[in-house]
């Protein structure tokens, strides 16, 4: 099987590693090649023209790991491709054409957006105990923020971070309904690279079907926090409260508590589970493995999924949310990082936590 990786920089090479490992751990033979505008210090196949590459090298499977801002020319460029295609999220910046790129993939077999939060264990199981109860949600929050202050990768914003709570709200309770913006206060500043005035920040209000939800998310955050809060109702009108935790205190450890509160007070915890996975080779990668190697069995063995992917018309549901966000945030003048005469950027070698 011939896997093609758009865009070898952090994201590609995070790819490329759980590929890799993927390989070695099942004995499934996987070629690895890449595109990008210049040749990188690798073994693997390079070429410079997404054209060039579908051609010669024929992948079963394109992963599109270039910036934001290059996701709608690279998506528009596999018109007419057959294959497997995993995109990073987001699918594009609010200033793309929708229509064009969903014009673009008619053709694919599979699509899946890298909304890796599925693919943990706590959120997973709170999903099926949700099912399984049969319970009603009544409220969520969430925040959702780490630190890109300064971060060498061009990004489009705050809408690239956000994406991540708010699909987990609809993918955690599926009969909920739709999600439907109210209101969004947010911050623009010159945190990064990609402008002076780029929406770095979000505080929001919106339904999910009789659900209300708030929610914040922030690109300037200090510290990687990441917590999602439910609030539910049984059969017997019993409001059940429900926490989930991610990458907290490293990547990949999560963690999902469930309770309940008596007259008086005191917690009923009806569950808690925490995951630290530590397998060799996957630091900060366990959930990304799980989806890649979903998406090989998918197209090497025709299995189907242990769970569905964020499709094509899940990633434009999502995309038509997070540029309502980012066309109706009320903010105030852009806040001013850069002070000095030049930016000090964080390395392209950073540890992996750094740049996670």
């Amino acid at each position: 099987m011939k896997i093609l990786i758009i865009g070898l920089g952090y994201a590609g090479n995070r790819y490329r590693r759980a590929f890799e490992h993927i390989a070695a751990s099942t004995g499934l033979p996987l070629a690895l090649a890449y595109v990008g505008r210049r040749q990188k210090p690798t073994e693997l196949p390079y070429f410079d023209n997404v054209g060039r590459a579908l051609q010669a090298f024929a992948p079963d499977i394109v992963v599109v790991s270039v910036n934001d801002h290059s996701h709608a020319p690279v998506l528009q460029q596999l018109a007419g491709y057959r294959g497997f295609v995993i995109c990073e999220k987001p699918l594009v910046t609010p200033r793309d054409d929708l229509a064009e790129l969903f014009g673009a993939l008619e053709h694919v077999s599979g699509f899946a957006l890298d909304l890796v939060e599925r693919y943990s264990d706590a959120s997973r199981q709170l999903r099926e105990w949700v099912e399984r109860h049969d319970w009603q949600l009544v409220r969520a929050s969430f925040h959702w923020g780490k630190d890109r202050i300064n971060d060498y990768r061009p990004t489009c914003g705050v809408t690239s971070e956000v994406i991540h709570a708010l699909d987990l709200l609809g993918w955690i309770c599926p009969r909920a309904g739709q999600l439907r913006l109210h209101g969004v206060l947010g911050v623009r500043s010159d945190f990064s690279i990609s402008g002076n005035e780029v929406l770095d920040t979000v505080q929001l209000t919106a339904s999910l079907g009789e659900a209300r939800v708030t929610g914040y998310a922030s690109f300037v955050n200090i510290v990687r926090q990441r917590t999602v809060d439910f609030s539910f109702v049984d059969r017997d009108a019993r409001l059940i409260n429900a926490r989930l935790v991610f990458d907290t205190p490293l990547w990949d450890h999560d963690q999902l508590r469930i309770w309940t509160r008596d007259a008086n007070g005191a917690e009923d915890v009806q569950h808690a589970f925490a995951t630290a996975p530590d397998e060799p080779g996957l630091d900060t990668l366990h959930k990304l493995s799980r989806l890649c190697l979903q998406v090989v069995r998918a197209v090497a063995l025709k299995e189907p999924p242990r769970q569905p992917f964020a499709g094509l018309d899940t990633a434009v549901a999502l995309q038509r949310l997070l540029n309502d966000l980012d066309t109706h945030a009320q903010t105030p003048p852009p806040a001013r990082y850069l002070h000095g005469e030049t930016r000090v950027l964080l390395a392209e070698d950073s540890d992996l936590e750094s740049l996670g």
